[in-house]
């Protein structure tokens, strides 16, 4: 297996890299606004959507040559509906996918810069080859002195000289974004809020002193519950830039997915994930923002397994309550009560009709707002999207409060799963279980 030995680095060469990326995007939507007037309607339509994949695409081999901080900013952007359409999304969702590692040698040499001695001293047994590798880090297995069965996560020397540089690129990327959705998609994006809650998840991710205490917080909150596995995190073997823990077995979620597992085990699934999510956004008020397969394992008990804590959002107060006041009112049917709670979250102003937005939570929720059981393969997922991006713009409904950019992350992330597992159950009973053991 090939190995990096680097990050790509020097604000120049990545400015230069970042500038290249943004005109070539920039000119590919100029040149298909010429061509338009001399194509048929269909012709057109087929043209735009060819662009954005070929950007979308762009977008990807740039990530892929930057890798480190911009390549997570890219993975982050890759959920963005209002960006850009589905199938371009496709094309961003590469970057979740697991990239080579870095040679063992750069990663025993960063260990010893953490921690002050190289693994061989640290770990009974400690393997050379890393089992998972991603943006801004990779995972190895390992054995303790006291024989304890572990995983241990290490940041990729040089990612934090270049999180400034890349931040300050972003800028440019989301700027020729904000005028593709504007001027092609015809939409409104706030890429102010966008940029600041990328950076703030980005610096959180890059700082596992704080992922060490998001999976300790984690293993507190849900401790009576048998049925998740959350990590134990191992002190003295860690730092800002290293992170061990204990190791957890299971088969990654996506070997879960799929007509040949058994059923009764992807209901299992699908129930308990749900929970997780509806716990953690109403009853918690802290949110495990990357529901993608590739964090989840599940156990022969069964049991699901947690992974990466590094992505971890905070909500405050009013907004856990106000998430809360929206659940109850989808499963009480009162609109009133919905539409002041999205006032309250920030999507509408009091003075502002609320009927659309009613509409559009209507329509994101619906088999939430169903007693019976619903096949998710059955809900228009494109369909139901493009209909929400028609009233919002028809209604001027443009605000997109911080908070909102990784719960819709996690949504969205959930949403995939679901429908990986294509389960047929209720899962309004599933909300409604979550809300009714939170006191009012």
């Amino acid at each position: 297996m090939a190995k990096r030995t680097s990050i790509t680095s020097g604000r120049a060469r990545r400015a230069i890299k970042m500038g290249e990326l943004a005109s070539q995007i920039g000119s590919s939507y100029l040149w298909n606004q010429l061509r338009r007037p001399f194509l048929s309607a269909p012709a057109r339509d087929r043209e735009l959507l060819e662009t954005h994949i070929r950007n979308a695409q762009r977008i990807v081999e740039s990530s892929q040559q930057l890798r480190g901080a911009f390549m997570k900013l890219i993975q982050m952007l890759s959920i963005r509906r209002d960006l850009l359409p589905g199938e371009a999304l496709d094309v961003l969702r590469v970057t979740q996918s697991s990239v080579q590692p870095m040679s063992y040698a750069t990663i025993s040499e960063q260990i010893h810069s953490e921690i002050g001695k190289r693994p061989e001293a640290l770990f009974r047994s400690f393997d050379q080859t890393a089992f998972a590798a991603a943006s801004l880090g990779q995972v190895h297995r390992a054995v303790t002195r006291d024989g304890i069965d572990v995983a241990v996560k290490i940041q990729y020397p040089g990612v934090e000289d270049t999180v400034e540089q890349d931040l300050g690129n972003l800028k440019l990327l989301l700027r020729t974004l904000q005028a593709l959705g504007h001027d092609v998609m015809r939409q409104q994006i706030d890429t102010g809020a966008v940029y600041k809650e990328l950076e703030q998840r980005l610096r959180e991710e890059l700082d596992y002193v704080n992922e060490a205490r998001n999976m300790v917080e984690f293993g507190r909150r849900l401790g009576a519950d048998r049925e998740i596995m959350i990590p134990h995190f191992i002190k003295e073997l860690s730092s800002r830039r290293v992170l061990t823990m204990t190791y957890v077995e299971g088969y990654p979620l996506a070997d879960v997915m799929g007509p040949e597992v058994d059923f009764e085990l992807r209901q299992w699934v699908a129930i308990k994930i749900h929970q997780f999510a509806w716990r953690q956004i109403l009853e918690f008020g802290m949110l495990h923002t990357d529901f993608h397969p590739g964090n989840y394992l599940v156990s022969h008990h069964p049991r699901l397994g947690v992974l990466d804590f590094g992505s971890i959002r905070r909500f405050p107060e009013p907004v856990r309550k106000a998430h809360l006041q929206v659940a109850r009112a989808i499963l009480s049917g009162d609109d009133k009560s919905l539409a002041a709670a999205m006032v309250k979250l920030g999507y509408l102003d009091r003075d502002q009709d609320a009927a659309p937005m009613v509409r559009i939570i209507h329509i994101l929720f619906e088999p939430m707002r169903v007693d019976r059981a619903v096949d998710p393969l059955e809900y228009d997922t494109v369909g139901k999207a493009a209909k929400v991006g028609e009233l919002a713009l028809e209604n001027r409904l443009y605000k997109s409060p911080a908070h909102s950019v990784f719960l819709i992350r996690a949504l969205v992330g959930l949403e995939g799963i679901t429908r990986g597992l294509a389960v047929k159950i209720n899962y309004r009973r599933i909300l409604a279980d979550c809300v009714e053991r939170i006191p009012r």
